[in-house]
């Protein structure tokens, strides 16, 4: 019996329907995600996610995140680009920018398609942390606190995983409270 007729009958022996064990994305700004799309094509309906997409299409980086990856990518929010300095992102956003805007995009991406669940055990393994290799070439730092999982960029600041698990065809998204900041 293969694995799935195993998961049908242990749910009708509980007099439960399949409904209960279907996996599925949690939506992002009440907007639903599909793991049959791509990063940029779900981040493209996400309605808390417009200046990710508009900083994405700026800095030409829509083919690379709608390539086979996978990537991990921690998508800050638009709240989360609001903490930044007034005229931060206009500026950022200009052509003559793009090379600062791409630095700051890739260092929110880690190659590899990793979920919370490893993502916690890999700082369980580091003794309490675990160093992320970015897209960029820096390093970002994950850590627990509590039953949250936190990231530190190079210049000390810290954001939190607000949405984890967005799985993705070409890798998985968790959505960030504050924008990673590289050296």
């Amino acid at each position: 019996m293969n694995k799935f007729a195993k998961t049908v009958l242990a749910v009708a022996l509980m007099g439960g329907s399949m409904t209960a064990v279907a996996q599925k994305d949690p939506d992002v700004g009440g907007a639903p995600m599909y793991p049959s799309k791509t990063i940029v094509e779900n981040a493209v309906n996400s309605p808390i996610h417009k200046t990710l997409v508009a900083a994405v299409k700026a800095a030409g980086l829509v083919d690379t995140l709608n390539g086979a990856g996978p990537f991990t990518v921690f998508a800050p929010t638009d709240d989360a680009f609001a903490k930044l300095p007034a005229g931060t992102v206009d500026t950022l956003v200009k052509p003559e920018n793009k090379a600062t805007l791409t630095k700051i995009l890739t260092y929110h991406v880690v190659p590899g398609k990793i979920s919370s669940k490893e993502l916690a055990k890999m700082i369980k393994k580091g003794n309490g942390m675990a160093s992320l290799k970015t897209v960029e070439g820096g390093t970002l730092t994950a850590k627990m606190s509590g039953s949250i999982i936190m990231l530190t960029d190079e210049k000390g600041g810290t954001s939190t995983i607000t949405t984890a698990d967005v799985f993705q065809k070409n890798g998985v998204i968790h959505v960030v409270d504050t924008v990673l900041m590289p050296n």
